[in-house]
């Protein structure tokens, strides 16, 4: 029987015990035992898959690690105890010193940070290319580039880069493709339909779904990542078994949760855009977003953020988050509820005002991640707050 991937990845679970529990226990032990010297011994040296450490493996863990192959469409995956853990092992597993790496210039805060501070301490070069710019994509190829590593949709600008064009130009150099998908989440976009080698997801956002705990997970062939697991098995960025079985929970209404992510964001995009206090504003699925034709190519749903910009500048920024009675004010994003962000004053504030501008990160940007309250009522807070 062929199952849907939503179908099929609610019924990945853990083997069940003697105990025949409906819903799958929760492996909280650091390590595993052996029956026998001979065993322990084969376990070591690779011989079988048993578990021996948590660090190493755990099968809290490897089931939510499964249940992301699955909705990825990937063949394997490593799960670590953070987004950035997930980006920073799916780059430096792969890159030395000497090499060369290519990214869109519009990133997290976070990894803009391990791309411009911490690879050149490793003797790792980066060259930043325009989102809406293939050829200088192509131009930024050296004879030392290894990977090309982006996020689409951005953040926190929202801008979409074409996952396709980038992924032929990858496989055309012999590129590794690493794609953050944190914003669309699989649900709403699949990069390996269009040439991902590896994509990255922060799991504490929209994977949890409600804020209680943090995760990661890189997802590829079994080639490439048993290269991650080898990186991470030494340095140590192991997931959480408790956060493992949280997150593998949440899986399980992903689809769901992310149709009225969507929903909520579409509908208050639209009672927004033309506001007199906004200047612009950007949602994926509205027709007026630069990009609105890559989007409905390579993305399912328009996703769960927007954002616009404040007339008035950071002042008035300041004053809409402060006027707010319902959102919440955090840096964090795909939760239950509501959340509005000031990026040039939080996630992004480690960037010179130079880079901020040259990725459209201006004083007035006001990102909404939009939860699962009723839509009229996020409206009415923005509104009242605007």
């Amino acid at each position: 029987m062929s199952l849907h991937p939503v179908s099929k990845m609610i019924r990945t679970r853990v083997e069940q015990t003697n105990e025949m529990e409906h819903s799958s226990p929760l492996f909280l032990t650091s390590s595993f035992s052996f029956d026998n010297a001979e065993e322990m011994r084969a376990a070591f040296a690779d011989e079988n898959d048993d578990n021996i450490y948590s660090r190493f493996s755990n099968p809290s863990v490897q089931e939510f690690t499964d249940r992301m192959c699955v909705l990825e469409g990937m063949e394997s995956g490593f799960a670590t105890s953070s987004g950035m853990s997930a980006v920073f092992a799916s780059i430096l597993t792969f890159l030395k010193k000497g090499d060369h790496l290519i990214s869109c210039n519009a990133i997290f805060g976070s990894t803009h940070t391990v791309i411009t501070k911490i690879l050149p301490k490793y003797g790792i070069e980066y060259t930043y290319v325009p989102v809406y710019d293939i050829a200088s994509w192509e131009a930024a190829v050296q004879d030392n580039t290894k990977m090309i590593y982006l996020e689409s949709p951005t953040n926190p600008g929202l801008d979409l880069i074409d996952l396709k064009e980038v992924g032929d130009l990858a496989k055309k150099h012999g590129l590794i493709y690493c794609v953050d998908n944190c914003f669309a989440t699989p649900i709403g976009q699949l990069p390996v339909e269009f040439g991902a080698d590896l994509v990255v997801h922060s799991a504490t956002k929209w994977l949890d779904g409600q804020g209680r705990v943090l995760g990661g997970i890189v997802l590829g062939s079994k080639k490439l990542i048993h290269e991650i697991y080898l990186f991470c098995r030494s340095t140590g960025p192991a997931l959480s078994p408790f956060n493992a079985w949280v997150l593998s929970r949440s899986l399980e209404t992903l689809e769901v949760r992310m149709e009225r992510h969507a929903s909520n964001a579409f509908y208050l995009s639209q009672q927004l855009q033309n506001h007199p206090a906004i200047s612009w504003l950007k949602y994926p699925f509205l027709e007026s977003h630069p990009q609105y034709a890559i989007a409905k190519k390579q993305m399912k749903n328009g996703g769960g953020l927007f954002c616009f910009e404040l007339k008035g500048g950071l002042d008035n920024g300041r004053k809409f988050l402060d006027n707010l009675k319902m959102l919440s004010r955090t840096a964090n994003l795909g939760d239950t509820r509501s959340i509005a962000s000031h990026p040039a004053s939080t996630t992004h504030a480690k960037l010179t005002e130079e880079e901020r501008q040259a990725v459209n990160i201006t004083p007035g940007l006001i990102r909404i991640s939009c939860g699962l309250e009723h839509r009229d009522d996020i409206l009415n807070d923005i509104l009242q707050a605007l």
